[in-house]
């Protein structure tokens, strides 16, 4: 039992001084996409036989930018910790959501229309289905792993800096990752309640990992310079000793 204090109580440890490192604008734009992409998943955007994309999708390139620039400055445990966080986050806000949802009063949509079906799908959207919230959370917390653990040996393997390093283990990390979140999602969500076919769940994977690389990749030089900048400004240099640190110790 005490050994399992000390281990908790360093886990606390190490998240304070993780989140006092990173930019807290970083955190909640990061954290905002994974709430807002969950959310929008419920509205599709392209639906044309083997494309199939959410509404999501508008944020969840945004997600893995952020995760690459933090795994680039403190490495891929801190993007794996901060993405359980997100989760952690996320999952907050649907269980506020769908008790909120149950709650008698009409949402202000209701009021335009005095369509009782308008509040009750308000209320479905919201409130969301737990099938959905559990693929989700398992997609996300998944191909975020190995989205953190890709970028770094991508990144050790290569061992430069650069743009084209940076870009080189940002885009083979998240095509990758993107794969995985789409498949999970896929597969637990569209083929066991919507019956989507096995051609169905690997294809709208495949392409809906191209179509999020490909908005990486458009705004890749953004991450890239807000690297160099914390680099150069030595933003969250004491977590970074700290991890030194840590290997020494190890």
């Amino acid at each position: 039992m005490k050994n399992f204090s000390t281990r908790l109580k360093s886990i606390v440890d190490d998240y304070k001084m993780l989140l006092r490192n990173i930019p807290s604008l970083t955190v909640a734009i990061f954290i905002l996409s994974v709430v807002c992409a969950n959310l929008m998943a419920n509205k599709e955007l392209v639906n044309y036989k083997f494309v199939a994309l959410d509404c999501g999708f508008a944020f969840s390139w945004i997600m893995f930018l952020c995760m690459d620039v933090i795994c680039k400055r403190w490495g891929a445990a801190a993007s794996i910790k901060v993405s359980f966080l997100a989760l952690f986050v996320n999952l907050a806000v649907c269980a506020s959501f769908a008790l909120l949802s149950l709650t008698p009063g009409m949402w202000a949509e209701f009021y335009n229309s005095e369509n009782p079906q308008v509040n009750a799908a308000l209320n479905a959207t919201f409130g969301g289905a737990w099938y959905v919230v559990l693929g989700s959370g398992l997609a996300f917390i998944t191909s975020s792993v190995v989205n953190a653990l890709l970028n770094s040996a991508i990144g050790k393997a290569v061992n430069k800096n650069g743009f084209f390093a940076f870009a080189l283990r940002s885009y083979v990390s998240t095509i990758i990752a993107q794969f995985v979140d789409n498949l999970v999602f896929a597969t637990i969500v569209s083929k066991i309640f919507f019956g989507w076919t096995w051609i169905q769940v690997f294809v709208c994977s495949l392409i809906g990992a191209v179509c999020e690389l490909l908005c990486e990749v458009i705004f890749s030089g953004i991450g890239y310079k807000i690297v160099c900048s914390w680099e150069k400004e030595n933003v969250g240099s004491d977590y970074v000793e700290y991890i030194r640190d840590s290997k020494k110790r190890a």
